[in-house]
């Protein structure tokens, strides 16, 4: 295994250049880091093009040294991959988190497509499209991303002002849902319109936006069958396009005078209400 000190090694500067949009649109390639993602990208048997990896840093945890142990003695799936030992300097060079986790992975972009990950999900009934209308925060972005892999979303789609979908900051924040929920960004309001009326089965009343102080609950709309949710800007709320979309306000109530709640947090409660919806159809009573 080659071993990388120098933080002027060409490897580390091409590293170092897909923490920019620019860098990684060049390449096609992104990053994961840390011992879990490396982990779910293993389970999906979606193997990374490079690895760079630091022991000492990776022996903190129970978990890093797991999976030292391993990367120490490949299997021949991990055999696969380019692996490089960096000194704890390069690793936190490498890393765009404030502390480094002991593991960057280096992966195509085109491994992640929506087409692919669609093809690869089991079958089940999902009746909901999430667009992401110029969502800012790569936090809020990929907080939004996992809670919408865990409610089970059919596709998210994003407009072309949204955060960029493969920042670290946004694949640390998802967690894992890159693998996993189809994602389709930089999406055009026409496609959007499209995409969103062939989802409800040309039933536009079914494209709903999340805003505060709406007329409509919530939890009084029927969410068993497909429908379209729009969650608009974290500073502006939802877009002219996206109020021209959509034919129904959908509201969270909210006491005490409170105005709204966090973009990531309304959405996880609209979600949830849909995937409750659900759960209620398939309870077989005792």
């Amino acid at each position: 295994m080659i071993r990388i000190t120098s933080l002027a090694n060409p490897r580390v500067t091409a590293i170092r250049d897909l923490h920019t949009t620019k860098g990684r649109k060049k390449s096609g390639l992104l990053l994961m880091e840390g011992p879990h993602l490396f982990e779910v990208l293993l389970g999906a048997n979606l193997l990374p093009t490079e690895l760079y990896m630091q022991p000492e840093l990776l022996q903190r945890t129970p978990d890093g040294r797991a999976l030292l142990a391993r990367l120490l003695n490949p299997t021949p799936q991990l055999s696969q991959i380019s692996m490089f030992e960096v000194s704890e300097r390069v690793a936190e060079a490498l890393s765009d988190a404030q502390t480094s986790q002991g593991i960057v992975c280096v992966l195509p972009t085109h491994l992640l497509e929506p087409e692919h990950l669609l093809a690869a999900r089991a079958p089940a009934r999902r009746p909901v499209l999430l667009i992401l209308d110029d969502l800012a925060d790569p936090g809020n972005l990929g907080t939004i991303l996992r809670t919408a892999l865990a409610a089970d979303v059919q596709e998210v789609l994003l407009t072309p002002h949204c955060a960029d979908y493969y920042s670290p900051k946004v694949v640390r924040s998802a967690a894992g849902a890159h693998v996993a929920l189809p994602v389709w960004s930089e999406m055009s309001w026409e496609a959007i319109a499209d995409r969103a009326g062939r989802h409800c089965a040309g039933s536009p009343e079914r494209i709903f936006v999340a805003e505060a102080g709406g007329p409509q609950p919530y939890f009084v709309e029927n969410l068993l069958q497909p429908f379209a949710l729009i969650i608009g800007n974290e500073a502006h709320g939802p877009s002219r396009q996206a109020r021209t979309l959509a034919r129904q306000v959908l509201s969270i109530p909210l006491a005490n005078q409170v105005e709204s709640l966090n973009a990531a947090m309304a959405t996880g409660i609209i979600l949830f209400e849909a995937a409750r919806q659900l759960s209620r159809v398939y309870i077989i009573p005792g």
